[in-house]
């Protein structure tokens, strides 16, 4: 297991700002993995353009053996899943997307993670991290409307 951690969503507005301040802060890589859709703009951090500590990498968390290989061949020490269809009005519209990348999306995540996992060796097991992280703010304003 490396030193890396891999971050999803991280060229959004929220995962920008924390891969941003997780290389000042600590000094270690991020491997962030973005679909760069209509939320994700790699002008975010252009700070850390030819910063070798930063691994922008264009995929979807949907593509189950993309990720799997992504997980063998960076070996993170944790994850950050911040990818998230999170625009309520968009939602609306378009309720399928968010389905797919906020339910599907995050599933094949973790099972893919778990797969990993299982292949690390006791102690990088137990020092092993994933933290979702959410805004909640589709569910709580559409419940309002």
């Amino acid at each position: 297991m490396h030193d890396s951690i891999l971050v999803t969503g991280g060229a959004g507005f929220i995962g920008s700002n924390f891969v941003l301040n997780w290389v000042e802060a600590t000094g270690r890589s991020v491997v962030n993995l973005d679909l760069l859709s209509y939320a994700g703009n790699p002008e975010n951090l252009f700070t850390l353009e030819g910063d070798a500590r930063h691994l922008l990498v264009r995929g979807d968390i949907c593509d189950a053996e993309f990720v799997g290989s992504l997980l063998r061949e960076h070996q993170p020490k944790a994850i950050v899943h911040f990818a998230a269809e999170s625009h309520v009005d968009r939602s609306i519209a378009s309720p399928q997307a968010f389905i797919q990348t906020n339910v599907q999306g995050t599933f094949v995540l973790l099972e893919q993670t778990k797969a990993y996992w299982s292949g690390l060796a006791e102690s990088d097991r137990r020092a092993f991290r994933f933290l979702h992280v959410s805004n909640g703010r589709g569910v709580r304003n559409l419940g309002a409307r």
